[in-house]
Protein backbone atom coordinates (compact mmCIF):
# COMPACT_ATOMS: atom_id res chain seq x y z
CA UNK A 1 0.00 0.00 0.00
CA UNK A 2 2.54 2.69 0.83
CA UNK A 3 4.34 1.71 -2.68
CA UNK A 4 0.83 2.34 -4.33
CA UNK A 5 -0.04 5.43 -2.47
CA UNK A 6 3.35 7.04 -3.24
CA UNK A 7 3.30 5.73 -7.29
CA UNK A 8 -0.13 7.41 -7.41
CA UNK A 9 1.13 10.97 -5.23
CA UNK A 10 3.94 10.72 -8.05
CA UNK A 11 1.10 10.87 -10.70
CA UNK A 12 -0.26 13.65 -8.54
CA UNK A 13 3.38 16.13 -8.52
CA UNK A 14 3.83 15.40 -12.44
CA UNK A 15 0.52 17.03 -12.72
CA UNK A 16 1.63 20.08 -10.78
CA UNK A 17 5.13 20.55 -12.19
CA UNK A 18 7.44 18.76 -14.72
CA UNK A 19 9.15 15.67 -13.37
CA UNK A 20 11.37 12.67 -14.94
CA UNK A 21 8.83 9.58 -14.17
CA UNK A 22 10.18 6.15 -14.82
CA UNK A 23 6.38 4.47 -14.33
CA UNK A 24 8.09 1.22 -14.78
CA UNK A 25 10.24 1.11 -12.43
CA UNK A 26 7.44 2.80 -9.84
CA UNK A 27 5.36 -0.76 -11.04
CA UNK A 28 8.53 -3.13 -10.18
CA UNK A 29 9.03 -0.96 -7.19
CA UNK A 30 5.20 -2.06 -5.89
CA UNK A 31 6.34 -5.86 -7.36
CA UNK A 32 9.15 -5.81 -5.14
CA UNK A 33 7.44 -4.42 -1.88
CA UNK A 34 4.60 -7.45 -2.24
CA UNK A 35 7.84 -9.71 -2.91
CA UNK A 36 9.66 -8.74 0.40
CA UNK A 37 6.41 -8.95 2.03
CA UNK A 38 5.98 -12.54 0.94
CA UNK A 39 9.67 -12.99 2.10
CA UNK A 40 9.12 -11.71 5.72
CA UNK A 41 5.52 -13.38 6.45
CA UNK A 42 7.11 -17.31 5.07
CA UNK A 43 10.24 -16.46 6.70
CA UNK A 44 8.39 -15.76 10.35
CA UNK A 45 6.33 -18.69 9.90
CA UNK A 46 9.01 -21.04 9.90
CA UNK A 47 10.78 -19.17 12.71
CA UNK A 48 7.39 -19.15 14.56
CA UNK A 49 7.41 -22.83 14.54
CA UNK A 50 10.76 -23.63 14.96
CA UNK A 51 11.02 -21.36 18.24
CA UNK A 52 7.52 -23.04 19.13
CA UNK A 53 5.93 -19.47 19.46
CA UNK A 54 2.91 -21.29 16.71
CA UNK A 55 1.22 -24.40 18.37
CA UNK A 56 -2.15 -26.29 17.67
CA UNK A 57 -3.85 -23.79 20.29
CA UNK A 58 -2.35 -20.34 18.80
CA UNK A 59 -4.31 -17.95 17.16
CA UNK A 60 -3.34 -17.14 13.69
CA UNK A 61 -1.05 -19.78 13.09
CA UNK A 62 0.06 -21.29 10.10
CA UNK A 63 -1.61 -24.39 9.86
CA UNK A 64 -0.17 -25.27 6.88
CA UNK A 65 3.20 -26.26 8.87
CA UNK A 66 1.16 -27.55 12.17
CA UNK A 67 -0.77 -30.18 10.02
CA UNK A 68 2.22 -31.17 8.44
CA UNK A 69 0.86 -30.14 4.54
CA UNK A 70 4.42 -28.34 4.30
CA UNK A 71 7.68 -29.44 5.72
CA UNK A 72 9.59 -26.71 7.54
CA UNK A 73 12.69 -26.61 5.54
CA UNK A 74 10.08 -26.04 2.66
CA UNK A 75 8.48 -23.09 4.38
CA UNK A 76 11.74 -21.68 4.29
CA UNK A 77 13.07 -22.41 0.89
CA UNK A 78 10.21 -20.67 -0.49
CA UNK A 79 10.55 -17.78 1.51
CA UNK A 80 13.99 -17.57 0.67
CA UNK A 81 13.46 -17.74 -2.97
CA UNK A 82 10.91 -14.76 -2.78
CA UNK A 83 14.28 -13.14 -1.19
CA UNK A 84 16.61 -13.80 -3.66
CA UNK A 85 13.86 -12.75 -6.31
CA UNK A 86 13.67 -9.44 -4.61
CA UNK A 87 17.52 -8.98 -3.97
CA UNK A 88 17.66 -8.98 -7.70
CA UNK A 89 14.65 -7.06 -8.51
CA UNK A 90 16.43 -4.39 -5.89
CA UNK A 91 19.72 -4.84 -7.96
CA UNK A 92 18.31 -4.09 -10.92
CA UNK A 93 16.54 -0.70 -9.80
CA UNK A 94 19.67 -0.08 -8.04
CA UNK A 95 21.53 -0.08 -11.55
CA UNK A 96 19.12 1.93 -13.37
CA UNK A 97 19.09 4.46 -10.38
CA UNK A 98 21.58 5.43 -7.40
CA UNK A 99 23.46 4.43 -4.06
CA UNK A 100 19.90 5.73 -1.94
CA UNK A 101 18.06 2.68 -3.34
CA UNK A 102 20.93 0.12 -2.55
CA UNK A 103 20.46 1.79 1.17
CA UNK A 104 17.25 1.33 1.09
CA UNK A 105 16.85 -2.38 -0.12
CA UNK A 106 19.59 -3.47 2.10
CA UNK A 107 17.36 -2.18 5.43
CA UNK A 108 14.80 -3.68 3.70
CA UNK A 109 16.21 -7.35 3.13
CA UNK A 110 17.68 -7.30 6.55
CA UNK A 111 13.91 -6.37 8.00
CA UNK A 112 12.44 -9.03 5.86
CA UNK A 113 15.05 -12.05 6.51
CA UNK A 114 15.46 -10.99 10.24
CA UNK A 115 12.25 -9.76 11.10
CA UNK A 116 11.26 -12.65 13.92
CA UNK A 117 14.44 -11.92 15.64
CA UNK A 118 13.28 -8.25 16.08
CA UNK A 119 10.06 -9.27 16.81
CA UNK A 120 11.36 -11.18 19.61
CA UNK A 121 13.06 -8.67 21.17
CA UNK A 122 9.71 -6.34 21.19
CA UNK A 123 11.11 -4.05 18.04
CA UNK A 124 8.61 -5.70 15.44
CA UNK A 125 6.39 -2.25 16.07
CA UNK A 126 9.57 0.10 15.60
CA UNK A 127 10.76 -1.85 12.85
CA UNK A 128 7.26 -2.56 10.90
CA UNK A 129 6.83 1.36 11.14
CA UNK A 130 9.44 2.45 9.35
CA UNK A 131 9.65 -0.80 6.99
CA UNK A 132 6.30 -0.48 5.95
CA UNK A 133 5.87 3.30 5.41
CA UNK A 134 8.87 6.06 5.04
CA UNK A 135 11.19 2.84 3.56
CA UNK A 136 9.03 2.10 1.26
CA UNK A 137 7.60 5.36 0.51
CA UNK A 138 11.07 6.82 -0.45
CA UNK A 139 12.79 3.54 -2.02
CA UNK A 140 9.51 3.77 -4.60
CA UNK A 141 9.70 7.55 -4.91
CA UNK A 142 13.53 7.41 -6.20
CA UNK A 143 13.04 4.74 -7.70
CA UNK A 144 10.65 6.30 -9.78
CA UNK A 145 12.15 10.00 -9.84
CA UNK A 146 16.16 9.17 -9.06
CA UNK A 147 15.37 11.80 -5.81
CA UNK A 148 13.91 11.93 -2.43
CA UNK A 149 11.39 13.89 -1.25
CA UNK A 150 10.74 14.25 2.76
CA UNK A 151 7.05 14.93 1.47
CA UNK A 152 6.65 11.06 0.64
CA UNK A 153 7.76 10.16 3.93
CA UNK A 154 4.97 12.18 5.93
CA UNK A 155 2.65 10.75 3.57
CA UNK A 156 3.48 7.26 4.63
CA UNK A 157 3.17 7.98 8.40
CA UNK A 158 -0.72 7.46 8.20
CA UNK A 159 -0.50 3.86 6.86
CA UNK A 160 2.89 3.05 9.02
CA UNK A 161 -0.37 3.63 12.19
CA UNK A 162 -2.61 1.43 10.59
CA UNK A 163 0.23 -1.01 9.96
CA UNK A 164 1.12 -1.53 13.07
CA UNK A 165 -1.69 -1.70 14.61
CA UNK A 166 -2.14 -4.97 12.41
CA UNK A 167 1.32 -6.13 13.99
CA UNK A 168 -0.19 -4.83 17.63
CA UNK A 169 -3.63 -6.42 17.50
CA UNK A 170 -1.79 -9.99 16.70
CA UNK A 171 0.17 -9.51 19.40
CA UNK A 172 -1.96 -7.70 21.73
CA UNK A 173 -4.19 -11.08 21.73
CA UNK A 174 -1.34 -13.28 21.95
CA UNK A 175 0.50 -12.13 25.22
CA UNK A 176 -0.51 -15.20 26.81
CA UNK A 177 0.77 -17.46 23.98
CA UNK A 178 4.40 -15.27 23.05
CA UNK A 179 4.85 -15.31 27.41
CA UNK A 180 4.77 -19.19 26.98
CA UNK A 181 7.04 -19.28 24.04
CA UNK A 182 9.75 -17.02 26.06
CA UNK A 183 9.72 -14.03 23.57
CA UNK A 184 9.13 -10.65 23.93
CA UNK A 185 6.90 -8.36 22.15
CA UNK A 186 6.01 -4.64 22.66
CA UNK A 187 2.55 -5.57 23.74
CA UNK A 188 4.02 -7.33 26.18
CA UNK A 189 6.21 -4.85 27.48
CA UNK A 190 3.37 -2.44 28.03
CA UNK A 191 0.80 -5.09 29.00
CA UNK A 192 -3.07 -4.86 28.37
CA UNK A 193 -3.84 -1.60 29.18
CA UNK A 194 -1.46 0.33 27.14
CA UNK A 195 -1.63 -1.73 24.51
CA UNK A 196 -5.55 -1.12 24.25
CA UNK A 197 -4.07 2.72 24.39
CA UNK A 198 -1.58 2.66 22.04
CA UNK A 199 -4.00 0.80 19.40
CA UNK A 200 -6.34 3.37 19.51
CA UNK A 201 -3.84 6.24 19.82
CA UNK A 202 -2.34 5.28 16.45
CA UNK A 203 -5.68 4.68 14.67
CA UNK A 204 -6.40 8.30 15.49
CA UNK A 205 -2.88 9.42 15.06
CA UNK A 206 -3.70 8.05 11.01
CA UNK A 207 -6.40 10.49 10.77
CA UNK A 208 -5.03 13.82 12.30
CA UNK A 209 -1.93 13.11 10.00
CA UNK A 210 -4.59 13.43 7.22
CA UNK A 211 -5.38 16.62 8.64
CA UNK A 212 -2.06 17.80 8.80
CA UNK A 213 -0.88 16.94 5.35
CA UNK A 214 -3.62 18.79 4.15
CA UNK A 215 -3.04 21.78 6.40
CA UNK A 216 0.52 22.07 4.91
CA UNK A 217 -0.49 21.84 1.38
CA UNK A 218 1.34 18.03 0.82
CA UNK A 219 -2.62 16.89 -0.02
CA UNK A 220 -5.85 18.19 -1.62
CA UNK A 221 -8.70 18.87 0.93
CA UNK A 222 -10.61 16.19 -1.76
CA UNK A 223 -8.12 13.34 -0.01
CA UNK A 224 -10.50 14.19 3.58
CA UNK A 225 -13.33 12.21 2.46
CA UNK A 226 -10.87 9.34 3.62
CA UNK A 227 -13.04 9.87 6.67
CA UNK A 228 -15.30 7.37 5.04
CA UNK A 229 -13.18 4.96 6.65
CA UNK A 230 -13.22 6.60 10.06
CA UNK A 231 -16.32 4.27 11.60
CA UNK A 232 -14.67 0.49 10.46
CA UNK A 233 -11.33 2.48 12.43
CA UNK A 234 -14.31 3.16 15.36
CA UNK A 235 -15.34 -0.16 15.46
CA UNK A 236 -12.17 -1.65 15.38
CA UNK A 237 -11.13 0.47 18.48
CA UNK A 238 -14.27 -0.82 20.56
CA UNK A 239 -13.63 -4.36 20.04
CA UNK A 240 -9.43 -3.45 21.05
CA UNK A 241 -11.39 -2.35 24.47
CA UNK A 242 -12.70 -5.81 25.03
CA UNK A 243 -8.69 -6.92 24.99
CA UNK A 244 -7.84 -9.81 27.73
CA UNK A 245 -4.90 -11.71 28.34
CA UNK A 246 -7.53 -13.91 29.43
CA UNK A 247 -9.65 -14.41 26.78
CA UNK A 248 -7.73 -13.54 24.07
CA UNK A 249 -10.49 -14.56 21.82
CA UNK A 250 -12.31 -11.33 22.56
CA UNK A 251 -9.81 -10.03 19.27
CA UNK A 252 -9.22 -13.01 17.39
CA UNK A 253 -9.84 -11.06 14.36
CA UNK A 254 -9.05 -8.37 14.95
CA UNK A 255 -5.69 -7.85 13.57
CA UNK A 256 -7.33 -9.01 10.29
CA UNK A 257 -10.28 -6.47 10.43
CA UNK A 258 -7.64 -3.89 11.47
CA UNK A 259 -5.87 -5.04 8.02
CA UNK A 260 -9.34 -4.72 6.33
CA UNK A 261 -9.10 -0.85 7.28
CA UNK A 262 -5.88 -0.34 5.83
CA UNK A 263 -6.97 -1.74 2.34
CA UNK A 264 -10.16 0.50 2.51
CA UNK A 265 -8.22 3.89 4.03
CA UNK A 266 -5.59 3.23 1.44
CA UNK A 267 -7.11 2.22 -1.93
CA UNK A 268 -9.66 5.12 -1.02
CA UNK A 269 -6.60 7.76 0.02
CA UNK A 270 -4.94 6.50 -3.23
CA UNK A 271 -8.17 7.00 -5.77
CA UNK A 272 -8.62 10.35 -4.11
CA UNK A 273 -4.67 11.60 -4.71
CA UNK A 274 -5.42 10.74 -8.21
CA UNK A 275 -8.69 12.48 -8.46
CA UNK A 276 -6.83 15.78 -6.79
CA UNK A 277 -4.54 15.84 -9.94
CA UNK A 278 -7.30 16.52 -11.94
CA UNK A 279 -8.80 19.22 -9.99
Amino acid sequence: MPALVVFIYVFFLSRQDFIAVNWWFGVLSIVGAVIFQATGNLISDYSDYKWKVDREDTYGSNRLLLEKVFQPKTILYYGLSFLLAGILLGLFLFSKTGMPLLYIGITGTIAAAFYSQFKYQALGDFLIFIVYGPLIALGTFYAMTSSLDWRVVALSLPLSCITVDILHANNTRDIAHDRRANIKTFAMLIGIRASIVEYKVLIYAAYLLLFALVSIGILHWITLSVLVTLPIALKNCRIMEKASIDHPANIVDLDVKTAQLQLAFSGIFSGLIFISAWL
